[in-house]
């Protein structure tokens, strides 16, 4: 199981380490991992997928694993603009006109943000729990309170005491979020250790800090990304080929997927997973994978 082989390659931000199967001169499908996750989430997906003449790839997110910036000076930025543009960058580096994209979390938002504004980059999406983009305009509303008990977490991350514990007790806190997030999943505690070295990256409190302050309003993005956030903010549409993936018992609450209807205007389709928590791939790989080949 897992990925034949590894790389790394150059953007112009980042050098992003990544891992891939199946043949080079097949249709590319790009893997996007959430956080607190990395690229053993497709541990099981990507032989299904290469199996069925795909280039699986599966890089690395910015502030995980082996990725790293180019720049000392760069922005530590965890914003959905730099997300969508580490995805396309990474896209041109291997020299990949058009893909499949799959994720979920915030590799479902690099996804979705790459359908939306470079519909010409993607076959066809896998989302997982919807139209991934931020509103950040409407960061402040609140939402029901069970929904926003189980965004404790966020804010948090708010606080310099929650950098601190992020910091300091990074297995432990992510390790909970595993589990309190796939609460069905027998095997998210023993499945943790083999992603925790992923988040000892050097730039991955700083990331993810700056990722959850700058989704509620609370901190500057980097201006080389703002152009892009502005496009964000009118909620752009997605019009490519859309396979959206619900789960049916997701621990971080919110509202249906199947609400997010009205921003995918091309063919759709919408699946439940039922008994599958945050980390679909990982927990239902095989479905995962269906959903992935139906776009091939």
């Amino acid at each position: 199981m897992g990925f034949t082989s590894a790389g790394q390659v150059d953007t112009p931000i980042l050098s992003v380490a990544y891992e891939h199967s199946g043949p080079t001169d097949a249709v590319p499908v790009i893997l996007l991992h959430g956080f607190p996750y990395d690229v053993r989430a497709f541990d099981e997906v990507a032989p299904l997928l290469a199996r069925r003449n795909a280039w699986v790839v599966a890089p690395y997110l910015r502030g995980f694993g082996a990725t790293s910036f180019r720049d000392d000076a760069t922005p530590r930025s965890g914003q959905q603009a730099a997300l969508g543009t580490d995805l396309v960058e990474f896209m041109d580096a291997l020299g990949i006109d058009s893909a499949v994209l799959a994720g979920y979390d915030w590799g479902g938002r690099a996804a979705c943000i790459t359908a939306a504004v470079h519909p010409e980059r993607v076959r066809g999406l896998v989302t997982v729990d919807g139209y991934n983009v931020q509103d950040i305009a409407a960061a402040h509303e609140p939402g029901k309170p069970e929904w926003e008990a189980t965004y404790w977490y966020q804010y948090y991350f708010h606080s310099e005491r929650g950098r601190r514990g992020l910091e300091r007790n990074r297995e432990e806190l992510c390790e909970f979020l595993w589990r309190t997030w796939s609460p069905a999943w027998s095997g998210a505690a023993a499945a943790f250790p083999a992603s925790a070295s992923s988040l000892h990256n050097p730039d991955f409190a700083d990331v993810v800090i700056h990722s959850y302050r700058h989704r509620y309003g609370l901190v500057d993005g980097d201006p080389r990304y703002q152009d892009l956030e502005d496009v964000l903010a009118g909620q752009p549409p997605i019009t490519v080929p859309t396979v959206l993936l619900e789960t049916g018992a997701d621990g971080l609450l919110g509202p249906s997927a199947a609400g997010d209807r009205e921003y995918f205007t091309g063919p759709y389709e919408h699946r439940l997973l039922a008994g599958i928590g945050h980390n679909a791939p990982q927990e239902a790989p095989e479905a995962f994978a269906d959903a992935v080949a139906s776009l091939l």
